[in-house]
């Protein structure tokens, strides 16, 4: 309860931290029944503040975010219901500025290596193709 008093965890999170620490498998189911009922430990709401904060703050797109969801054990219905309601243009509102930035510091031979870096650069942040058009007027 003390660790997930100080910050948000997933259940996966939790779980590979209790197998970490030695506890047994009924051990553990007791543990996580208790952090759920006391809501310490909400899988949905984990989830929303992740993305809100990747997006806002780390400039991430949904591919990027699904992986690390992936990686703290959020169960993928979950993942999607969330992701799924995130509007395209809030992603579009971070990929345009932060192409900009990239654009000017980027040295290419001619306008298409430019643009092939800057696309493989925003696919890196798990942008999409469609979205990198959109932000690229391709």
């Amino acid at each position: 309860m003390t660790l997930c008093a100080r910050s948000e965890h997933s259940s996966g999170e939790i779980l590979q931290k209790m197998r970490l620490w030695g506890l047994s498998d009924e051990a553990q189911a007791r543990v996580m029944e208790k952090l759920i009922a006391d809501k310490f430990v909400d899988d949905e709401r984990f989830t929303r503040a992740f993305v809100n904060d990747k997006i806002q703050f780390n400039s991430w797109g949904r591919r990027k975010i699904e992986q690390a969801l992936w990686a703290k054990g959020v169960d993928k219905s979950i993942q999607q219901k969330v992701l799924d309601e995130v509007p395209e243009e809030d992603y579009l509102r971070v990929l345009r500025p932060l192409l900009k930035s990239k654009q000017r510091s980027i040295s290419a031979r001619n306008d298409f290596e430019r643009q092939m870096k800057l696309i493989r650069f925003a696919q890196s942040r798990g942008f999409s193709m469609d979205q990198i058009e959109k932000s690229l007027e391709i």
